[in-house]
């Protein structure tokens, strides 16, 4: 075995999907950044490239913001496609390396699938008002003013504290527990692992509750306690909402999501990278 073989076989066991190719309509998307808009401009004389409303596919130029604004605009339309990354951003947690020799549809033929499930949000506000949200990497209930929020927690059909206090608490998949949850010291999640992570933001009571590691069947809810004096924001991913009352969290897999990554390259990999990494 050779050890671009071995390197393809560990890729697979860490976590690597179906490979899913054959892609015939494929669209090409970017971000507004330079480096972005640059490399849209090299790849769009490789192939003809479809609509996104009529392609089995789309290749993502940008950062992992835009992949997640790509995301949430398929769930918005109800029209779900496989999505390819190409990091043109910072991090690039979610997307696989830039190459502008390498023809995509090649690398696209052969990539690995990855089916990620977005939280389903229902948030209440002080004015009544209902509205439905859906966050890929997390969904944050942060205090919206120097006042501490207070916040009741129910797990399932019991409360669990009866008041947490601190600057807001987060519930996250497992494809966002690298993102503000592990910023906020919490655990990383496989990304098979069928858990969410629910983690405070800088809590000071109870003091020593540290979070909690969930099955993704349960469902959350969150009431806010003194909302006048205590307002509190509903962020999920890069949507916001102000003075919540309440708000309840369970997994939307009738929403599931599709990415593709290079063989080798699994977001699975990365998540499990990340707890070894020391700078």
């Amino acid at each position: 075995m050779t050890d671009s073989q071995s390197s393809d076989c560990e890729g697979s066991r860490a976590g690597d999907g179906p490979v899913r190719g054959n892609f015939s309509k494929v669209a090409l998307v970017a971000s507004e950044s330079p480096r972005a808009q640059e490399a849209y401009s090299m790849l769009w004389a490789q192939r003809d490239w479809a609509p996104m409303e009529e392609a089995d596919a789309v290749v993502v130029l940008g950062g992992d913001g835009f992949m997640l604004q790509t995301l949430h605009t398929m769930i918005d339309t109800g029209r779900v496609i496989p999505a390819y990354g190409m990091n043109r951003g910072t991090v690039g947690f979610l997307m696989n390396k830039y190459a502008k020799d390498a023809p995509v549809i090649d690398r696209l033929n052969v990539a690995r699938a990855k089916t990620i499930a977005p939280l389903r949000i229902t948030a209440v506000t002080q004015a009544g008002e209902t509205q439905e949200m859906f966050a890929i990497n997390e969904l944050s209930l942060l205090r919206e003013t120097r006042q501490t929020a207070k916040l009741e927690v129910t797990v399932g059909s019991r409360v669990r504290i009866k008041q947490l206090v601190g600057d807001g608490v987060l519930v996250s998949t497992p494809a966002g527990s690298t993102a503000y949850n592990l910023s906020a010291n919490g655990p990383i999640l496989p990304l098979d692992s069928d858990m969410l992570a629910l983690t405070p933001i800088s809590p000071f009571r109870p003091r020593r509750w540290r979070g909690a590691v969930l099955p993704d069947e349960m469902k959350i809810k969150f009431r806010v306690l003194e909302p006048v004096k205590r307002p509190v924001s509903a962020v999920a991913d890069q949507k916001e909402l102000r003075d919540i009352a309440e708000v309840s969290i369970e997994i939307a897999h009738d929403k599931d999501l599709e990415l593709l990554f290079d063989p080798g390259q699994s977001l699975a990999e990365r998540i499990v990278a990340e707890q070894f990494a020391v700078d």
